[in-house]
């Protein structure tokens, strides 16, 4: 077992384990820590707890110390400083004919260096722009290029649910989001419905995922032939939620003999119905199609796979 107290920063949500080397501190304590940027104001997420070393992802850093008021006096002043610096680099930008989106700056607490976050459709050279901003502000300067996604996190917002981002409060990782959860939970594959600020797939389509996943067991799709209790039939809908299928019966009409649908609409349950046509490769093939069209984390394997699958049918 190891001590460990937690760090949260304001630019990202996610908590960073450090070393309290035999100090203890409280939730909401402000302290100075050493990060891959330098040295950076955090507060105290985690107050200390002993973990399993098993659980550490790499050697705990530790806790410089508990923030002082001059440190707290260089946060704000830094803060201060923040819209002139961006307004100063806009300006080099657009200078030196970069096609880059400006997006924040930070200020080591330290005064180590300074980094400003951008974001771009590819890569960008902005060697030249990082000596002319270095010799303005006559400090080590950083230019981190993110994603869309963190740039969503940096800027904040409301989502269409009336809320601020999940990725601005409280969310601490990205995790893959496919078109499929939103099949799964039966929503509308018009992009502006389930694209979120930041123009990817709503995160909050895995918050739910796994309990979809589980009602949907078993489950037929709409307009897939099941054979029921009262013979042949076609889904309707499903009621996932109570594990309910609605069907139409399928009859045959006595002068064509063509197949029809009855008007009355039945419902079964479950395990009273049973699946039959069922072609999961084709099945798997539409999905993959929907996740390349909506630009989701697909990776080699299954672009591969999707190719296969195209070939067969």
């Amino acid at each position: 077992m190891v001590e460990i107290v937690g760090v949260g920063f304001a630019k990202t949500g996610k908590t960073y384990y450090f070393d309290p080397v035999g100090k203890k501190f409280e939730l909401g304590d402000m302290v100075i820590v050493e990060t891959a940027r330098g040295m950076e104001l955090g507060h105290i997420l985690i107050a200390n707890r002993e973990i399993d070393e098993s659980e550490l992802v790499a050697e705990l850093k530790p806790v410089e110390r508990k923030a002082t008021d001059a440190d707290l006096k260089k946060y704000h002043e830094n803060l201060a400083k923040r819209e002139d610096a961006l307004r100063v680099c806009a300006e080099k930008i657009e200078k030196h004919g970069l096609d880059m989106k400006l997006i924040d700056v930070e200020f080591m607490i330290d005064g180590s260096k300074i980094v400003f976050y951008f974001s771009a459709d590819g890569r960008v050279d902005f060697r030249e722009l990082a000596k002319d901003l270095a010799g303005y502000f006559k400090n080590r300067i950083e230019l981190r290029q993110i994603g869309v996604r963190d740039e969503a996190r940096i800027l904040g917002g409301i989502g269409i649910c009336g809320r601020p981002l999940c990725c601005s409060k409280w969310l601490s990782d990205f995790h893959p989001v496919s078109i499929k959860m939103a099949k799964q939970q039966n929503l509308s594959l018009n992009p502006s419905k389930i694209s979120g600020t930041c123009g990817r797939l709503m995160c909050c389509l895995n918050f739910e995922d796994k309990t979809y996943k589980e009602l949907r067991k078993g489950m037929p799709k709409d307009n897939e032939r099941v054979e029921t209790p009262d013979g042949l039939a076609k889904v309707v809908n499903v009621d996932y939620f109570n594990g309910k299928v609605n069907t139409r019966a399928i009859e045959k009409d006595p002068e064509t003999g063509e197949e029809v649908f009855s008007q009355e609409i039945h419902s079964f349950r479950k395990e009273e119905i049973k699946r039959i046509g069922k072609n999961a490769g084709k099945e798997r093939l539409d999905d993959l199609t929907l996740e390349v069209m909506f630009d989701s984390e697909v990776d080699d394997e299954e672009i591969r796979e999707l190719e296969e699958l195209m070939r067969e049918f």
